[in-house]
């Protein structure tokens, strides 16, 4: 049975004039709250972080109760006038783990884990730009038809409670359990970032969906089962959009070359739109992942273990290079991941060397045609789809591993320095072949 999940949904709010600027309001009493907390929390955190209750320890020393009259810091009975106590803790367990982040990395600088050896301490920002947690029942209330929540808000004077109207939301809360949502405001607009419990159904397929992600085709697919059958094949790689975004990277080519000395923020309008179109590419590429995965009854989603790889292709400063700074291989397996794990599905990763350079059919390694690098030569002479043959050796892998044709998790051959009764050529989709033929042999 899949685990419980979170997931969080962005519910667009429609306040009136009054109700926006007392949300706003809320945000900046909030913020002002933590700031001021967070000098007393540096102040004290050698008591504060040895307490058996951070929280306990730091509102003894803040909040006066009839157990506690006399508070240390009697400035935020004062300033905060009746500031919510499910606001404050929530305040609490914010600030405390921005100064244990602060504190961490300010001994590991003392320590002399530094960068560079003229590197200057790191800075504690007291300003963090957070937003308030409203808690269920104490800070915001649900209506049964969700049009409408009613958020305990900062007036000015007193702490009220306002219906806001919900413009729009998304399908979670159909199934997903509601948790205490964050009440985000920026500028005119406001929205609640609302996270849901989900539980991912059970269910389970008889193939695999291989992923081989590449610069000339996005994503390459291939439905690959247990005995080496594909039975499916696609070829993902949305142009327009991908023109739309390198065009943007030319712009700031040229402009780099007219610039004798690049400032801080040179052309960020520009990055932050080919960013958003990069991140709009890899939303949709994920998605026509996950549903062809659906399709074909694949319950598992395989791709190259790329985390951490650096390509080297390309003179500095040119068009390749920065085709390779925007190659989305880490940010299509995380969404891809994201959406595939919430519908029950699962998402996996195979050893990535030689999948693109040895031929699926066993024929050896593969030569690469240097006018279309798409297209690739086997040892036979046969000619074939580098990306799509390296997306069958990539489903192959994973089952060599399922099936316990070697003890290797990232599908390896288990080949050493000096020869043995197993092949060193890595496992291929024909390893796939020769082993169902093999079972076959054996059950007849």
């Amino acid at each position: 049975m899949p685990k419980p999940i979170v997931r969080t949904d962005k519910w667009k709010l429609n306040p009136d004039g009054e109700s926006l600027l007392w949300l706003s309001f809320t945000v900046d009493e909030y913020r002002a709250f933590c700031k001021a907390l967070s000098f007393v929390v540096v102040n004290r955190w050698d008591s504060i972080s040895t307490a058996a209750s951070r929280c306990a320890a730091i509102e003894k020393l803040i909040h006066q109760t009839s157990k506690n009259p006399e508070p240390f810091h009697r400035y935020f009975g004062k300033r905060f006038y009746k500031f919510p106590s499910y606001l404050r803790r929530a305040a609490i367990e914010f600030v405390c783990g921005q100064v244990s982040s602060y504190m961490t990395r300010y001994r590991a600088w003392q320590s002399g884990d530094r960068k560079r050896r003229d590197a200057k301490p790191p800075v504690f920002n007291p300003d963090s730009g957070c937003y308030p947690s409203l808690y269920k029942g104490q800070c915001i209330k649900f209506e049964k038809s969700l049009e409408e929540v009613a958020v305990k808000v900062w007036n000015g004077s007193d702490w009220v409670w306002a219906m806001i109207k919900v413009a729009s939301k998304r399908t979670r809360h159909l199934d997903g359990q509601i948790l205490s949502p964050a009440l985000i405001v920026k500028g005119r607009q406001a929205h609640l970032s609302v996270p849901f419990r989900i539980k991912p159904p059970s269910w389970k397929g008889s193939t695999v969906c291989a992923v081989d992600v590449g610069i000339n085709t996005l994503a390459t697919i291939a439905i690959v089962g247990p005995d080496g059958t594909v039975t499916a094949r696609k070829f993902i790689h949305p142009a327009a959009d991908i023109d739309r975004r390198d065009k943007l990277g030319l712009r700031i080519r040229r402009k780099a070359r007219l610039t004798k000395k690049l400032h801080k923020g040179f052309c960020k309008p520009l990055y932050r739109k080919a960013q958003n179109i990069n991140k709009n590419i890899a939303h949709q590429v994920s998605r026509e992942i996950v549903n062809f995965a659906i399709d074909n009854g694949a319950d598992t989603i395989v791709f190259e273990n790329l985390k951490g790889w650096k390509p080297k292709g390309g003179r500095k400063r040119s068009g390749l290079k920065q085709r390779f700074h925007g190659w989305l291989h880490r940010r299509l397996f995380d969404f891809t991941s994201m959406k595939f794990e919430e519908i029950g599905g699962s998402v996996a990763e195979v050893y990535a060397r030689g999948t693109s350079s040895w031929a699926f059919d066993g024929s050896g390694k593969l030569k690469r045609s240097k006018k279309n690098y798409a297209l690739a030569t086997f040892q036979t002479g046969k000619q074939y789809n580098c990306d799509l043959s390296a997306a069958q050796n990539i489903g192959a892998r994973f089952w060599a591993w399922k099936l316990k044709l070697t003890r290797r998790k990232d599908g390896r051959s288990l080949s050493g320095k000096s020869s043995g009764s197993e092949s060193r050529m890595p496992i291929t989709l024909s390893s796939l072949w020769d082993w169902e033929a093999a079972h076959v042999c054996v059950a007849s």
